[in-house]
């Protein structure tokens, strides 16, 4: 008898400290994702006038890293402390938190193929609205910017989006130097400039039609270039000619992108189908991986329980 033993129901170590070894690196990663979003907000002076956070029409990127920061803090705490203290309550907390996580992907995805022109439409009042705002907030324009550049594209659908911003708008009590221009972004890239021309967008929509009646028209340079001249009343007149180059629609895409996000970024999805199809596909399978590690350490330590 003294040479025998009895063995119970034990709680698989493998399993536990995987999913503590796992979950830690996420609670980190949720961390520094919500320091960063905070010191954003810091920075803008948000954090000492909450009440701002509503001022901004536009989205407000900062949002992005303190939601996907707060899910994984959450995550990673239920986690990692449940699997290290044996927690069944945050171990099925953890289980049902990425359940529903899971469930909505699963959702907006399936919700995103059969409703495709309502998500199109949906993108395209996102993004007109987040131009009306461009200049309100850093972020949000480094967004736009980063946007514009990668997909290589102008406003929603086209250039003449960004009529819908106070700055770019073309009206004539407009009396912005950025009138009728383009934000930098929208500009085609030339390979031998070091550095950025920041004004490159400048009167890039402006039509013949809306210029001052005594202007004078020359074609130079691929774009036909006005004269105009304009009176200031001071203590005596004075007349000054300003030039101001006229792009024909047919020349704009030389020197800046033509086409709309909303279209680029279709074409971008097509054309990458697979990679984000695999990316989605991955993320869903470590999803379920961690969903079925969580239940089997939560029956390891009800089963121990059961047999004391």
């Amino acid at each position: 008898m003294s040479g025998k033993h009895y063995k119970g129901p034990e709680v698989s170590c493998c399993i536990k400290y995987f999913i503590f070894g796992f979950n830690i690196i996420f609670w980190l990663l949720g961390i520094a994702f919500l320091g960063i979003g905070l010191w954003a907000w810091s920075e803008k002076g948000v954090l000492s006038n909450i009440s701002s956070i509503t001022d901004l029409g536009g989205f407000d990127p900062v949002w992005l890293f303190l939601v996907v920061g707060g899910v994984m803090f959450i995550l990673g705490f239920a986690g990692c402390i449940g699997a290290l203290r044996e927690n069944t309550f945050l171990l099925k907390f953890f289980s049902v938190f990425l359940g529903i996580i899971f469930f909505l992907e699963l959702t907006a995805g399936v919700l995103a193929f059969v409703f495709k022109d309502w998500i199109k439409d949906q993108l395209n009042f996102f993004i007109n609205n987040n131009i009306r705002a461009y200049r309100d907030d850093i972020d949000l324009q480094n967004l736009i910017d980063f946007t514009q550049e990668y997909w290589y594209c102008c406003g929603a659908f086209g250039a003449d989006d960004w009529n819908l911003n106070i700055y770019f708008n073309c009206t004539d009590g407009n009396p912005s130097r950025e009138r009728c221009g383009v934000p930098f972004s929208c500009c085609t890239k030339d390979p031998a400039e070091d550095v950025i021309n920041t004004q490159c967008g400048y009167d890039v929509r402006v039509k013949p039609g809306g210029l001052h009646k005594n202007s004078v028209f020359v074609l130079q340079q691929g774009c036909l270039c006005v004269s105009v001249q304009i009176i200031f009343t001071l203590s005596t007149r004075s007349c000054v000619s300003v030039h101001v180059c006229v792009y024909k629609e047919t020349e704009q895409q030389t020197y800046i992108y033509t086409k709309g996000c909303v279209p680029q970024f279709e074409k971008w999805l097509q054309d990458n189908l697979t990679v984000v199809a695999g990316i989605f596909i991955g993320i869903a399978l470590l999803q379920i991986f961690g969903i079925c590690l969580a239940q089997n350490l939560v029956s390891d330590i009800e089963a121990v329980r059961a047999s004391w």
